[in-house]
């Protein structure tokens, strides 16, 4: 008699640590320098200005995350959360919307990689090193998280070591130059409100990796209380990093004027702050954690896809199958790295904000499906707690992120609002027409059936 198939289900084995690695990883610590140059040209040379705006309202989006995640542990993030609160059909659209940051996450890590391998082998065209990128990438992302989760610890490690030697440079800098300002970055007379808020928009997408936390629920320990405290940890931490960082990168190179590649400024800092070592430092520590954000950034949207091939949502034999000997959506996976060879061609300022686009508007749409939720449905905004945390934090988090979201550049609203258009095309020919409910995704997964089972 033959034994019974296996059950091939996503591993639980993602502690709080494990999940704030996951979420350093995914939003890339040293990822100041892949908008810096184009952030300060923006701003007229406020970034750490326009990083603290950034954080602030991200962190009461992040509060407003760990609320719901608290609430309903599944991995369905802004979509989950949007369907339960304004219905089927306006919760497919948030994920549809959210998915095309999700989609471009991977892209945008490969895009730097091909850069800035680029610009220090020079002979070696930048697209050749990203296709080496997607290739690396996917593998791991195949072979399955417990690998992921290991690596991700190396990655991590080495960033951070990279920021402490170079905040320490800066405070030497700063010492040696005490006619630098350091208040300037934050504030002076020439600060424009529409040019730092434009510059806010953009950095939106550095923080993305607190909301792919929530995606691994279903891979959590205690979900309900672990991924909660990491979305939090990882979106303070990430914070302060980014304003400290931004803000040691501005003492050497004060005025943009002095910029001379926005897409590669990183290069210009270390050789004014230290010199060849340094550039060396950075490039290893850097391209680490572009690894590493774009093996988080691939596991996360490889795991939406799976879940909307499970339930229907996309077709089940491409996007719906575990293999069997790595527990991970392979068809999903291979997808991913498919759209990602996009970064063979693609531009960084104009993917960077069409990440911001998809964030802006998904996150935006969480912050009022937790009002709806908490507020109104649960009537749970009762005393002074209950009113900053269910009312008015995810109320700020949604006007934050709406004012960000309006200040984004008018071809990245345009191409942004033809993908929700496609979404909401898509979302008629699905539902005859709106005549039907969408086909639910289980972001948490059903009980295993045999034919669930694919050999890899």
């Amino acid at each position: 008699m033959t034994a019974a198939p296996r059950p091939v289900r996503l591993r639980r084995v993602m502690s709080t640590p494990g999940l704030v690695l996951f979420g350093l990883a995914a939003i890339l610590p040293l990822t100041v320098f892949t908008t810096y140059g184009v952030v300060a040209k923006t701003t007229e040379s406020h970034v750490p200005a326009a990083y603290f705006v950034t954080s602030v309202a991200m962190l009461f989006t992040a509060i407003t995350y760990a609320s719901l995640v608290a609430a309903f542990p599944h991995a369905g993030s802004a979509y989950f959360y949007a369907r339960r609160a304004f219905g089927a059909h306006v919760g497919f659209l948030t994920g549809w919307t959210l998915m095309l940051d999700y989609l471009l996450l991977p892209l945008i890590n490969y895009l730097a990689i091909g850069i800035y391998f680029n610009a220090e082998f020079t002979s070696v065209p930048a697209w050749l090193f990203s296709l080496c990128g997607i290739a690396v990438v996917t593998a791991l992302v195949v072979v399955g998280i417990t690998i992921v989760k290991n690596i991700n610890l190396v990655l991590v490690v080495t960033q951070l070591a990279f920021a402490v030697v170079f905040v320490g440079l800066a405070f030497s800098h700063a010492v040696r130059h005490p006619e630098r300002s350091l208040l300037q970055p934050f504030y002076d007379f020439g600060l424009q409100p529409g040019q730092l808020f434009a510059g806010a928009a953009i950095l939106a997408l550095s923080f993305l990796g607190f909301d792919t936390i929530s995606t691994l629920s279903e891979e959590a320990r205690n979900p309900r209380i672990a991924v909660p405290r990491a979305i939090v940890i990882t979106t303070v931490v990430c914070g302060v990093l980014f304003v400290m960082i931004s803000g040691a990168a501005q003492l050497f190179i004060p005025d943009d004027r002095d910029i001379t590649d926005p897409d590669a400024a990183a290069f210009q800092i270390m050789s004014l702050a230290a010199g060849r070592w340094l550039e060396v430092f950075f490039l290893v520590a850097y391209l680490a954690g572009c690894f590493g954000a774009a093996i988080a950034a691939q596991v996360g949207v490889t795991r939406i896809l799976y879940a909307m091939g499970r339930d229907g949502v996309l077709p089940r034999k491409v996007f719906g199958i575990l293999s069997a000997r790595f527990n991970t959506p392979v068809g999903a996976t291979v997808f991913v790295a498919v759209i990602s060879l996009s970064a063979l061609v693609a531009d960084l300022a104009t993917i960077a904000t069409l990440i911001s686009f998809g964030a802006l508007a998904a996150f935006s749409l969480v912050n009022l499906a937790a009002v709806k939720h908490f507020a109104i449905d649960a009537k749970q905004a009762r005393g002074v707690k209950g009113v900053l945390v269910y009312a008015i934090s995810p109320l700020l988090g949604f006007a934050l992120t709406m004012w960000l979201w309006l200040n984004l550049s008018a071809p990245a609203l345009i191409t942004g609002t033809c993908w929700v258009a496609v979404g909401l095309i898509y979302l008629a020919g699905l539902t005859r027409l709106f005549r039907r409910q969408p086909p639910e995704v289980q972001f948490d997964p059903p009980p295993a059936r045999s034919d669930d089972l694919q050999i890899a």
